[in-house]
């Protein structure tokens, strides 16, 4: 098996012509037994290892010492392809020598002496190497996402787990390659970045965008949103694929949507529209100074006495405008329910410090806009509608005259809002507006760092 894609990968892809060596062995031809006599090998080289190989060594004997890598006496495909990534590493921020890459190559070609113990050796250099893959991998750096829940966040997984999770894929060649341990993007973002020839620039930008991929987790739950601010388009994945996409409206440049992980809780029908301070300030206070309190009125406006949910309802007139406008006093104000709510007729929170939510709106102009940077930060849905009937398996209507009627999801959602600058399409690699203008920083912090390097 492995003769052909060694050729292919190595010889073409990393340019390694010292692989042919390996390909001319009669061990190609070889014909073993199940398990190849690997297994007192394997037990007795993993002995020799003491307790830095006590992880390695647990992984072995769960399994009776049955090779994952040898096949018949020959490396398998997944051989071929744990030796590319090792060499390929600098994609991912790591070291061939971290990864051992140099080490691996050479028990490979050592494996053309047939004999049991090269066998074992090679057996065992690729689990180090692929677990050490994973692990690096796995680990989020410098994404400026902000998790809501621990468990939201990515794991980086012991030895042991990174190779069970191998040993039960159904087809091993297929995990490998696709990085199933990673999120999809990160894969296809590492494949059409392996795949092309980029100018140096261009490859440091994937390379950041690598690391906001690397943020999210493989698979976080049979059911989650993708939020991607630079596109302002939302996904809804299931069982780990994309089954429905939507556009949406974020926040512009000066008020930008933060790279967020939480779990989506309810859905609350016929919402208040809480108006942040800063647009009462900007926004509300100047339109009645200029307008009147009339404005107030029109608009479906109310002014509270404080934020908490006893808060009172005050009369406007008593309010110092000017006060507000010069931003020497906060004042609260809410918008009723209604045709001009800006939150339109639902609003899907999910409990963070930042105070975002997805919401409808009835102002649909923004969404058919190629820039959709828009908002104060929180995200405008293009279809609310659609969304909730994903969520909750069911059309949500409101009871008659009921406001603030908030709906429970039976299990929460999560949903990740992340920002990708490149992103994957079709296997090839589309460059957006960094709106935001994140990427600089970001760029800076991985140059300081060395990424990329060897």
């Amino acid at each position: 098996m492995i003769q052909a894609l060694m050729v292919k990968h190595l010889s073409a892809k990393i340019g390694l012509a010292a692989v042919a060596f390996v390909l001319s062995s009669p061990l190609a031809q070889a014909q073993s037994a199940p398990g190849s006599g690997l297994e007192p090998k394997l037990e007795a080289e993993l002995a020799d290892g003491g307790k830095r190989e006590s992880e390695l060594r647990a992984f072995y004997a769960a399994r009776q010492y049955r090779p994952l890598w040898i096949e018949d006496g020959v490396p398998s495909e997944a051989a071929d392809t744990i030796l590319r990534l090792a060499d390929t590493a600098r994609f991912d921020g790591l070291s061939r020598k971290a990864l051992r890459a140099d080490d691996l190559l050479s028990a490979l070609r050592r494996t053309r002496s047939g004999s049991a113990r090269d066998l074992a050796r090679a057996e065992l250099a690729l689990s180090r190497t692929l677990a050490a893959y994973v692990q690096g991998t796995r680990i989020a750096r410098d994404s400026g996402m902000s998790y809501q829940n621990s468990l939201l966040a990515p794991v980086v997984p012991t030895i042991g787990s990174a190779l069970n999770a191998a040993a039960a894929a159904p087809v091993l060649d297929d995990y490998i390659g696709e990085l199933r341990w990673m999120h999809p993007i990160y894969a296809q973002l590492r494949a059409a970045l392996a795949a092309r020839a980029l100018d140096p620039v261009a490859t440091q930008l994937v390379q950041l965008n690598l690391e906001r991929a690397r943020a999210l987790p493989a698979n976080p739950a049979p059911r989650y949103v993708l939020i991607d601010a630079a596109g302002a388009s939302l996904s809804m994945y299931e069982n780990g694929r994309v089954v429905d996409t939507m556009r949406v409206v974020v926040g512009k440049p000066s008020q930008a949507t933060p790279m967020i992980a939480g779990e989506l809780s309810s859905a609350i029908l016929n919402p208040y529209w809480n108006v942040p301070p800063d647009l009462v300030r900007d926004r509300i206070a100047y339109n009645v100074k200029t307008k009147g309190l009339g404005y107030l009125k029109t608009g479906g406006y109310q002014v509270l006495s404080d934020w908490t949910d006893e808060a009172k309802v005050l009369n406007p007139a008593k309010v110092d405008w000017a006060a507000v406008a010069a931003g020497t006093q906060e004042q609260r104000v809410r918008q009723l329910p209604g045709r001009s709510n800006f939150m339109g007729k639902v609003k899907f929170t999910f409990p963070n410090n930042l105070g975002i939510y997805l919401h409808d709106t009835p102002d649909k102009a923004l969404l058919k806009e190629d820039a959709r940077q828009a908002s104060s930060g929180c995200v405008r849905l293009e279809d609310a509608g659609r969304l909730g009937r994903w969520l909750f398996g069911k059309t949500l209507l409101p009871k008659k005259g009921a406001v603030e009627q908030v709906v429970p999801l039976e299990q929460t959602v999560p949903v990740y809002i992340t920002y990708l600058t490149a992103a994957p399409e079709n296997g090839a690699i589309v460059f957006r507006e960094d709106t935001y203008n994140r990427d600089r920083t970001q760029l800076a912090t991985l140059r300081s760092a060395g990424r990329g390097s060897r």
